[in-house]
């Protein structure tokens, strides 16, 4: 992810954010900024993102001396995120003053209309409720997306003003799923070495 951040055309900082010296080392061998270690408390399974972005923030700004216009969130769960999806979500930023934050975003498989929940133990409902059970077919319903979980772009008052990765309004940056995969268990893990090995 690191250097395909370095590859974008915008003038930016790549900064990493890590609790590991080892980790903060590799970065650097890859031409990512590391001049801070990430505090413990923020580096615990249960912590979320955005105070680990704000920290990084805070602390790059100390550095640099100014204050940066946009932030850009790359996850390392998504490694088969593009160069060109980084920028456009930037570029959108940049010639779109009404949007407050760009996202990758690409069509769900399945849709939420067939989604289902189970209640008192074993009873399956719809997870969305209209009232009957959507039997149309998948080419029929109107059509539902989700992040892909690699690129959050967004004004820097977002982040730390109103305290959110995700601005309103949010441009979505359509992006192909065969990019989109998040690494949440060890199948998606292993799913994304075999694409990056043959593809």
């Amino acid at each position: 992810m690191i250097e395909k951040a370095l590859k974008v055309s915008y003038e930016s900082d790549v900064v990493l954010s890590t609790e590991d010296p080892e980790i903060a080392e590799v970065g650097k061998k890859h031409g990512a900024l590391v001049p801070f270690l990430r505090p413990a408390e923020l580096a615990e399974d249960h912590v979320h993102s955005l105070p680990v972005v704000q920290h990084a923030i805070l602390e790059m700004e100390k550095i640099r001396g100014f204050k940066y216009d946009l932030v850009v969130y790359l996850q390392p769960t998504a490694p088969l995120c593009r160069v060109e999806d980084i920028e456009e979500c930037v570029k959108s930023l940049i010639e779109e003053q009404s949007f407050q934050s760009a996202v990758t975003a690409v069509k769900v498989a399945t849709h939420p209309f067939k989604m289902k929940r189970v209640v008192n133990g074993n009873q399956l409902v719809n997870f969305i409720d209209q009232g009957f059970e959507d039997m149309r077919p998948r080419q029929e319903l109107p059509p539902v997306f989700r992040r892909s979980g690699a690129v959050y772009a967004s004004r820097r008052s977002v982040v730390m003003e109103y305290q959110s990765l995700i601005g309103d309004p949010c441009k979505a940056v359509f992006v192909p799923e065969d990019t989109a995969i998040d690494i949440d268990r060890p199948v998606d893990l292993e799913l994304v070495r075999y694409l990056m090995k043959n593809y």
